[in-house]
């Protein structure tokens, strides 16, 4: 398949192709006159990029899985390189997961702080939502 066919098959553009191209993830084959041409097996290793990207891996976290799929394997984390990379990648969410935890720990503290001192207690008043309640009771 042309390189036009491939990038609407894999939802992308042909910019992104040949970027990919660029970065040794993606290659091409060339007929006679030079057109890109390109089979299933770039397509499967496409699709294994977008994934990886949409779990948040950067696009040289997906190499090893790109080469898995070119060394003939059926899914591209068959491989040790591909494992090692899902074991940094959990390790790295494992840090931003406690990273997140402690800053919901002290945003929370400081909301409980922030509450004790409001001196009409722990909801805050709204001028306008007075208003309205006196309007409704007929005030």
């Amino acid at each position: 398949m042309r390189i036009g066919e491939l990038a609407e098959r894999a939802g992308t553009t042909t910019r992104t192709l040949r970027y990919y191209e660029s970065r040794g993830l993606l290659t091409a084959r060339r007929t006679e006159n030079g057109y890109r041409t390109y089979d299933e097996g770039d397509l499967r290793a496409l699709q294994q990029i977008r994934t990886l990207q949409d779990f948040g891996f950067e696009l040289e976290e997906t190499r090893p899985f790109v080469e898995c799929l070119r060394a003939g394997h059926p899914a591209g984390d068959a491989c040790p390189a591909s494992i090692a990379v899902y074991r940094r990648k959990l390790a790295e969410l494992d840090g931003l997961i406690e990273q997140l935890q402690s800053v919901r720990a002290q945003v929370g503290a400081q909301l409980l702080r922030a509450e004790a001192e409001l001196p009409g207690g722990p909801e805050p008043r709204c001028e306008l939502g007075e208003r309205a309640d006196h309007i409704e009771q007929g005030g």
